[in-house]
């Protein structure tokens, strides 16, 4: 609205003066208007604001809420280890070198056993003896003939002689020189036969005193007094030459290939706390391709302890490794082959193939597949699945 006024000079002369003059009544409905406005966007604004720090917070109340809620799991880092190799095998305990012992001749009734078993022997000391009756009977009728062979050669040399006295007086012609010569001579001949006859029956009857082949430890007699036995009768005695043992160890193929003859070996028998050293001194050189196995023969000194045929454990040094090395609770193993989890950066726990190599007192070594700076389960692994967050605890805190 324009309001028109007169307004009088000092002068005394009037002015006219005109006014654009809003009521109070207009101005003050715009300011409140625009105040409305302004208080209306600021507490939008702040709505927002409190919108974001409320969904903010939720999230992190439902991070630590469910941080909380994990499964709380003993984790280590092993790093790396240097280990002393070795194979653990089992197998039976045997001779090292066994020498069967049986008939050589043509057997009887056996007489005498002065040997048992578990008594040592030396070479050619008797083990059994059969029964020679006959057999010396007719050794002396050999060594009779052997007489009657000698008379007749005597006889005939004597009759050779006097021919040769006489040829030259012309009593005894050449010819019978010739005939008394080979006389004797076949009579000396029957000498050496009815000789070697005699020899033979006493080689014969040697043959019946059944012998050490060797000296050894007496492993088995197979033989009583008053048995007939025969060269078909099988071995006797079992003898182990010098008494020396040894140790069939069953080893797998991959353990195996790092064996080599001349390393060192504890066995231990069933049933026993005591433990013998001895060496490696020969690897198999073929695999059994149904076990998948192959033989380490350990030779042992003799003691009573070691008895063949007994079972026993042997623990076979194989050099040294630097890998890490976990507990047994650590490693598992599916179809799939051996595996660890490892808690990731996240919290979570990740599944990662190994491979495992010899199993210590202290726990089992890992070829590959970690090297030993991660954070792995210690326990409980089979209980997880594989990215599930868990609550990572190192071992001792």
């Amino acid at each position: 609205m324009t309001y028109e006024s007169e307004i009088k000079a000092s002068g005394g002369e009037a002015s006219s003066v005109h006014l654009d003059y809003d009521p109070p009544e207009r101005g003050s409905a715009l300011t409140r208007r625009r105040r409305a406005i302004i208080i209306g966007a600021i507490l939008l604004l702040a709505a927002i604001a409190a919108a974001y720090v409320l969904l903010t917070a939720g999230a992190e109340e439902e991070e630590a809420d469910r941080g909380s809620q994990a499964p709380a799991i003993t984790v280590i880092s092993p790093g790396r280890t240097t280990v002393e190799g070795q194979v653990i095998a089992t197998g039976v305990l045997a001779a090292r070198r066994e020498a069967p012992v049986g008939v050589v001749g043509e057997g009887g009734r056996v007489v005498s056993v002065p040997v048992d078993a578990g008594d040592w022997v030396r070479q050619g000391q008797v083990l059994a003896v059969i029964d020679r009756s006959v057999q010396t009977q007719q050794a002396r009728a050999a060594s009779a003939q052997v007489q009657v062979a000698q008379a007749d050669a005597n006889l005939a040399q004597s009759n050779l002689d006097r021919a040769l006295q006489l040829v030259e007086r012309g009593f005894v012609s050449k010819a019978d020189v010739d005939r008394l010569t080979a006389t004797r001579d076949a009579a000396v001949a029957r000498v050496q036969v009815a000789r070697a006859q005699v020899g033979e029956l006493q080689a014969r009857n040697a043959r019946l005193n059944i012998v050490a082949p060797s000296a050894g430890l007496v492993l088995e007699r197979n033989v009583e007094i008053g048995a007939t036995v025969s060269a078909g009768s099988g071995p006797l005695f079992r003898i182990a030459r010098g008494g020396e043992l040894e140790m069939l160890a069953q080893v797998g193929e991959e353990e195996l290939a790092r064996l080599r003859a001349g390393v060192s070996a504890e066995v231990t028998p069933v049933g026993s706390s005591e433990s013998f050293s001895g060496q490696v001194w020969q690897v198999a050189p073929t695999i059994d391709n149904r076990t998948r196995q192959g033989t380490a023969r350990i030779a042992l000194s003799y003691d009573p302890a070691l008895r063949p045929g007994g079972f026993a454990t042997a623990r076979i040094l194989s050099g040294t490794t630097t890998a890490p090395l976990l507990p047994e609770s650590a490693v598992l193993s599916d179809e799939k082959g051996s595996f660890v989890y490892v808690i990731d950066s996240e919290n979570k726990a990740q599944r990662v193939a190994v491979e495992t190599g010899i199993v210590t007192s202290e726990g089992i070594v890992i070829q590959s597949g970690i090297n030993g700076t991660e954070k792995i389960v210690l326990q409980a692994g089979g209980f997880l699945t594989e990215g599930e967050t868990v609550n990572p605890r190192p071992l001792g805190k």
